[in-house]
């Protein structure tokens, strides 16, 4: 009997599969399990839709409140100061600012700058707009996917479907509270923004109407606290959540939960020249077109950190942190269909996967062993193997299993089996042809080997593209399969031929072809 380094390796990979693959295989609490997926658990599905045309009109606010803060820090003097979801159009009080403001306009992307007189205006050319329309979609599907993903979901599937619709896949999903707390976390716009009060005017809020407001360029807003508090304040924001770097939950001196934020250096300019500018005046800080809180600003505030508070619990503060510390949406989303998978569905899954691939298994270890004998025995030890590995791989790199991904493990029954009923009937063909037992199994592994690599290479490049293109079940199949030909390259190749190496003086020995690869004498 010869040991080589075939035979250690193979004994430590069927090591490896047994000990990771355990813990799901006997659903133990410890140890890392496989994830099972909607489709085999039971979950959320919803179908989400974006209104991109808002994504333009926030873009258009966005760009207003830089050029009105470029003003202030120039010291130009801006009259007729307006906006709209389409333009942006002021007139300049001096022309010799006209140069110099032109410039900053000028280095805004897709913007189309016009210039009258002392009057200029500024609009988004019809490519910049398509273009914003599809990054206020990816950026929601990123948004949304980094949300699920601190929430403490594992394997959340969110997918863009169209131009204007996301696909929203949330496994494990079980009560009606987490369900409504995923929907509240997906769906919340996040948007910050700290905005001056018009201290002029507030006085009069309570008689003014939203149109009286606007002529002023201000908005009314509710107290989040107290919808029947009212605040007048500009409307263009001193700075927004894009300027955002992080947020997390903390506790005041009465351990109230509340959120603590940070901004980025121009964010931190911007907020430490406005309030250096404007002490002894308030300053709201508002959340989703709510105000959270009014400070009075006593003195510069620099560094670029700040707090929300309100009355939150523990978990909402969480929520909003996470939601926060994701990003805001550019643009609104809205459910367009919702359906929820019970776990009987999913039972019934499995239970009809399960009968797949125990019947394939048994039927193809069956045939194995009554055509090549012990040769098909040896290959089926290989193709069991196979099995844990695959299970000791998912599990511990958290892969979720899906429906389509249990298809791919019964193909891969088959596929592994491949390379083992390649490389036996070369094997009996060389014997046929009378060559020593040795030289047999040397060469029937050497001139199987191109045509085994061949297959299987050209198979895990199309499974590597269904990953890297596909979405959802399509992604649960290729890793699977992926899984499965590497793991069937493993055990086929260098496991199976460590075992003839070890049992070769045996075979040599019996001299009983018939018996060890079901050779007719």
């Amino acid at each position: 009997m010869k040991l080589n380094y075939r035979i250690v390796i193979f004994a430590l990979a069927i090591v490896f599969g047994l000990v990771f693959s355990a813990p799901s295989i006997f659903q133990m609490q410890e140890g890392k399990k496989i994830t099972l997926g909607l489709d085999l658990q039971g979950g959320l599905y919803m179908l989400l839709g974006v209104k991109t045309e808002e994504a333009t009109a926030s873009r258009m606010k966005s760009i207003a409140a830089s050029i009105k803060h470029f003003s202030e820090k120039k010291d130009i003097l801006v009259d007729t100061f307006k906006f709209d979801e389409n333009s942006v159009s002021f007139s300049l009080l001096d022309t010799d600012d006209i140069k110099i403001v032109k410039e900053f306009l000028d280095k805004i992307d897709g913007a189309k700058v016009v210039v009258a007189g002392a009057e200029l205006s500024l609009s988004l050319v019809p490519e910049e707009i398509a273009k914003t329309k599809k990054q206020a979609v990816d950026q929601a599907i990123e948004t949304i996917r980094n949300r699920l993903d601190q929430f403490g979901l594992t394997e959340p599937i969110v997918a863009g479907q169209g131009t204007e619709k996301i696909l929203v896949q949330l496994a494990g999903i079980k009560t009606q509270e987490e369900e409504q707390r995923a929907r509240e976390l997906i769906s919340r716009a996040a948007k910050l923004e700290l905005m001056a009060i018009d201290e002029d005017r507030i006085g009069r809020v309570s008689s003014m109407s939203h149109g009286d407001a606007a002529s002023y360029g201000d908005l009314i807003l509710e107290d989040a606290k107290n919808s029947q508090i009212k605040y007048l304040v500009h409307e263009l924001p001193i700075l927004d959540g894009s300027m955002l770097t992080d947020a997390s939950m903390g506790f005041d001196t009465n351990n109230r939960p509340l959120i603590n934020f940070a901004l980025n250096a121009e964010g931190a300019e911007i907020f430490g020249d406005f309030t250096g500018k404007n002490v002894g005046k308030r300053l709201a800080v508002v959340l989703d077109g709510k105000v959270y809180s009014a400070p009075n600003i006593n003195e510069r505030i620099g560094g670029g950190h700040g707090q929300i508070s309100g009355s939150y619990t523990v978990m909402e503060a969480k929520d909003l942190a996470i939601a926060l510390r994701s990003g805001a949406l550019l643009a609104p989303i809205y459910l367009m269909e919702k359906r929820s998978v019970g776990p009987s569905l999913g039972a019934d899954s499995i239970q009809a996967s399960m009968v797949a691939l125990i019947g394939g298994f048994i039927l193809v270890i069956g045939f194995m062993f009554v055509y090549y004998k012990m040769a098909g025995v040896i290959a089926n030890i290989a193709l069991i193997s196979n099995l844990f590995i695959i299970l000791a791989v998912m599990a511990l790199f958290g892969a979720t299993l899906t429906l389509p991904g249990m298809a791919g493990i019964v193909l891969t029954v088959g596929m592994a089996v491949d390379a083992n009923v390649i490389i036996s009937e070369r094997i009996r063909e060389l014997i046929y042809d009378g060559v020593s037992m040795h030289k047999a199994i040397e060469d029937g592994y050497s001139n199987a080997m191109r045509a085994i690599l061949d297959a299987n290479i050209t198979t895990l490049i199309a499974a590597v593209v269904l990953y890297v293109y596909g979405t959802g079940a399509i992604k649960g199949f290729a890793i699977t399969i992926s899984i499965g030909i590497l793991a069937s390259m493993l055990t086929a190749i260098l496991g199976t031929h460590g075992i003839y190496q070890m049992l070769e003086s045996k075979i040599q020995k019996s001299k009983n072809n018939h018996f060890w690869f079901g050779i007719k004498v």
